[in-house]
């Protein structure tokens, strides 16, 4: 199947583009209840890829400060103590969950391997702002890293790894993690979301691209005004705007180089570099936002995944494929 067809697909499977400009709270819930059971459904699976059968995978809850927090844990099968882990942020913003990343999360469990932690984060809403599922990520990294024994994993072998707004709450969480002095070995940051500024909208792509069948201008407009409330400062939330970008974790920025967001990737990789940070950036023809999410329909989401494998493994000191 095409690109466009696979892409095409997921858009009519949404039930078309909802009215954003004039979406009240309690639509955006029920359209977000209604979206979720979609993403977690077995029909769902013919695009969003069959997890991999060499990885277990379980929800748990951990309890962070002032709230508990669903977690989905992706192990290899059979499990050993002292793996890597990886903190995975999925994307959406406003809906999402970790369930639409099952293939590729359970693909590094296995094949790493690792013990993959992925956040099921608030969504923005109204009262739900950025900062809080900001705050998720970094706590849920945290938490993991103050307990490895009961994790099993080496502390010591830190990656985080996230999608879109998932992206930009990993590279937050890479950012404090540098300030915190906890030393993570990679961050993986696949069509990110850098920049809630009111610059947001003004790289050429999302011009060039400013409606694909899995991101619209609309789209992030009505995300950037749950995300950043009126009166709050955009650029703390805002990963491209931020003063300092030397000494963060190794990064591999991944663009699909027809998306609205593909400059975000692009100028951050950039500035990472000229910070003195280690980047690698690499684009994915002929592929949308999320497209790594689609590996049932789109064959590039594979060859994205096989990529941040290696990266992972090289970054972990992982030298032995485990397949």
């Amino acid at each position: 199947m095409s690109e466009v067809s696979g892409t095409e697909a997921r858009r009519q499977a949404l039930g078309g583009d909802p009215d954003w400009a004039a979406m009240t709270a309690e639509e955006l819930f029920a359209f977000r209840e209604a979206e979720n059971r979609r993403r977690s459904s077995p029909e769902a699976r013919a695009i969003t890829g069959e997890p991999d059968p060499g990885a277990v995978i379980e929800w748990q809850e951990v309890a962070l400060p002032g709230r508990d927090l669903p977690i989905r844990v992706y192990r290899p099968a059979p499990d050993v103590v002292g793996l890597p882990v990886v903190v995975h942020v999925h994307g959406g913003g406003f809906v999402g969950t970790a369930v639409q990343c099952d293939w590729v999360n359970s693909y590094l469990a296995a094949h790493l391997p690792a013990v993959v932690v992925s956040v099921e984060h608030r969504l923005v809403a109204p009262g739900s702002p950025l900062s809080d599922a900001a705050d998720d990520g970094w706590d849920v990294l945290q938490h993991v890293v103050r307990d490895p024994t009961r994790w099993g994993v080496d502390p010591a072998r830190i990656a985080v790894f996230g999608e879109s707004c998932g992206a930009l709450i990993s590279a937050l969480s890479a950012i404090r993690a540098r300030d915190a002095g906890l030393p993570l070995r990679a961050q993986v940051l696949v069509n990110p979301a850098v920049d809630v500024t009111e610059a947001m909208l003004e790289h050429a792509s999302t011009t060039r691209y400013a409606d694909t069948p899995t991101l619209t201008v609309p789209q992030l407009r009505f995300f950037a005004g749950l995300a950043v409330p009126p009166g709050t400062d955009p650029r703390p939330l805002s990963p491209l705007h931020a003063g300092d970008l030397g000494g963060l974790a190794p990064a591999l920025v991944v663009v699909p180089a027809e998306d609205p967001l593909a400059d975000h990737g692009r100028a951050y990789a950039e500035k990472l570099s000229a910070a003195g940070s280690s980047v690698r950036l690499t684009e994915h023809p002929g592929t949308g936002h999320a497209f790594l999410s689609m590996p049932g329909v789109l064959p590039q989401a594979r060859a994205a995944g096989a990529e941040i494998l290696a990266f992972l493994r090289d970054r972990l000191g992982v030298h032995e494929p485990v397949m």
